[in-house]
C-alpha cells in the first residue's frame, strides 16, 4: 500500500518512560495522525514503476543492467544475481506437475501468493538447477502453514530460517549431509532461493521489515546422514515424524544461532556421558532462557550429532528420542535464577515483572515447574520441542545446538513431477 498515510511515533517506545511517552504522544504523534488524516497523501510512482503481470518481462537489458534495476528494486539479497528470463523460468516450471500461476501457498507479512513461476524466477536468480523446484515448492508449503508462523521472524532477534531436507531427493540432487555441509554442493543454491523467496514474496526485507537489530546470515540447508541412521539403528527425521522411509521431505525450521561447536572429549575418547553433558551445555548456551520459557511450546532446537558421536550414543543403548529426553531433563536452571532474569529483562519493557508462577497459571508451563527458588526446573517445558539430526563430518565428534523461539517447525512431502526419471536424465 504505496499511498498509505504514516505517523511515526518519535524513537524506540520500548526505551522510553510512561512520561516520555506521554510527551512524545501529545506534542509530535498527535499532530502527524491529524496531518495524515486532514491533508493529501503525496502519491508514489516509485513504487508502481517495473509493475508487471504474471509472466510478463519485467525489464530488459545487459546482465549489468540487469543486476543494476533488480538491487535497485530491491529484488535481490544484495549479491548478484542471475537473471530470471522467460526461458530460464520455462526449464525450472518443466520439473513440476502444477500450473504456473497455481497457489501453493500464501506468504506474510507480504501475503503474496507463491506459484510456481516466481519460486522458480527466484530460484533462476539464486543461482539453482531447475531439478531443485519440487524441493522449494514444498519449502513454500512449509512455511505458508500458519503453524510455522513466518510473520514472528521479522522479530528484531536475528531469526533466520533453515531448511532440513531428507529421503531419497537428498542423494538425487547431490545435497550435501557430509563435511561442511551448509557450504557445498547445491546446499547454498537452495538456501539463497529460500531465502529469496522469503525476500520477495514474503516481503521480508532487511532493515524495512525483517529487523533483526545486528541482521542475518543468509537461509540455508542441511540434509540428515540418512546412512548414518541406517548404520547404528536410528531412525530419520521424516520417519520419527510420521513419513515413509521412501519418502523425500522438506522441514522449515529458524535459528538465532549458528556455530559454537562442542567436542565431547572424554580423558582418552569420547563417551556417551560426556556427548550428553556436551549437549546440556551448548543447548543452555544457546538458549535465552528469558524466551524459552516465556513463550511455553513455541521453541524448537535441533541437536547436530556427527555419525562418529550418534554412533556412541547408539552404542551405549541410546535412541534419539533418549537422547532429547536426556537434554531436555538435564538443560536446566534454577528457578530464582531464572525470576531474576525474567523480572529484570519484563521490567525493562513495561514495569511488570514475571515469575515461573505467573507463567505456569498463564498454562505456558506444566504445573510441576511451579517449585521453590532454589529447585531447578528445565529449560523447555517438554522433551519433544527438541530433534536430534545426524549430519557433519563423519570423522569428527562434534555437537552443536539450534535454537529459536516463536515458530515451530513444519514438515512437508516434496511432490515429484510425473517423469521425474526422464526429466533427471535416469
Amino acid at each position: 500500500m504505496p499511498d498509505l498515510g504514516i505517523a511515526e511515533y518519535p524513537g524506540a517506545i520500548a526505551l522510553h518512560t510512561d512520561a516520555e511517552i506521554r510527551e512524545n504522544l501529545e506534542k509530535v504523534a498527535f499532530d502527524r495522525i491529524i496531518e495524515g488524516l486532514t491533508k493529501p497523501v503525496r502519491r508514489s510512482s516509485v513504487a508502481r514503476e517495473g509493475k508487471t503481470k504474471s509472466g510478463e518481462i519485467a525489464f530488459a537489458g545487459t546482465l549489468e543492467e540487469v543486476n543494476r534495476f533488480f538491487y535497485e528494486k530491491g529484488w535481490t539479497d544484495g549479491l548478484a544475481i542471475i537473471p530470471p528470463t522467460p526461458e530460464a523460468v520455462e526449464e525450472f516450471l518443466k520439473y513440476t506437475d502444477r500450473s504456473p500461476d497455481e497457489e501453493i501457498a500464501v506468504l506474510p507479512q507480504a501475503n503474496l501468493r507463491a506459484t510456481p513461476r516466481n519460486i522458480a524466477a527466484n530460484a533462476v536468480m539464486a543461482g539453482c538447477r531447475p531439478e531443485f523446484m519440487p524441493l522449494l515448492i514444498a519449502a513454500a508449503e512449509a512455511i505458508g502453514d500458519p503453524e510455522f508462523q513466518l510473520m514472528s521472524i521479522g522479530s528484531t532477534g536475528c531469526k533466520t530460517p533453515w531448511l532440513l531436507v531428507n529421503g531419497p531427493i537428498v542423494k538425487q540432487l547431490g545435497i550435501e549431509y557430509g563435511v561442511a555441509l551448509r557450504s557445498r554442493g547445491p546446499n547454498p543454491a537452495i538456501g539463497r532461493a529460500f531465502g529469496l523467496m522469503i525476500h520477495n514474496i514474503a516481503g521480508f526485507r532487511p532493515g524495512e521489515t525483517w529487523m533483526g537489530t545486528w541482521g542475518y546470515y543468509l537461509p540455508f540447508v542441511l540434509a540428515e546422514d540418512e546412512d548414518a541412521c541406517d548404520e547404528i539403528g536410528w531412525e530419520p527425521y521424516h520417519v520419527t515424524y510420521g513419513f515413509s522411509r521412501d519418502a523425500s521431505t522438506v522441514t522449515a525450521r529458524t535459528t538465532v544461532n549458528w556455530g559454537g561447536q562442542g567436542c565431547p572429549r572424554a580423558p582418552v575418547a569420547p563417551s556417551a556421558e560426556s556427548i550428553l553433558k556436551v549437549a546440556c551445555m551448548h543447548t543452555a548456551r544457546n538458549t535465552m532462557t528469558e524466551y524459552a520459557l516465556r513463550f511455553g511450546p513455541r521453541n524448537m532446537v535441533a541437536v547436530l550429532l556427527t555419525r562418529p558421536t550418534a554412533k556412541i550414543l547408539a552404542d551405549a543403548g541410546y535412541s534419539k528420542r533418549d537422547v532429547a529426553k536426556y537434554v531436555w531433563e538435564n538443560t536446566r536452571i534454577k528457578v530464582g535464577e531464572i525470576n531474576n532474569i525474567l523480572q529484570a529483562w519484563t521490567g525493562a519493557f513495561n514495569g511488570i515483572g514475571f515469575r515461573i508462577h505467573d507463567i505456569v497459571e498463564e498454562g505456558r508451563l506444566p504445573k510441576w515447574f511451579d517449585v521453590g527458588p532454589e529447585e531447578t526446573i528445565p529449560m523447555f517445558p517438554s522433551a519433544d520441542l527438541l530433534d536430534i539430526v545426524v549430519c557433519g563430518d563423519v570423522h569428527r565428534d562434534k555437537v552443536m545446538s539450534l535454537w529459536c523461539n516463536y515458530n515451530r517447525p513444519v514438515t512437508r512431502e516434496v511432490r515429484l513431477p510425473a517423469g521425474w526419471g526422464k526429466l533427471k536424465g535416469g
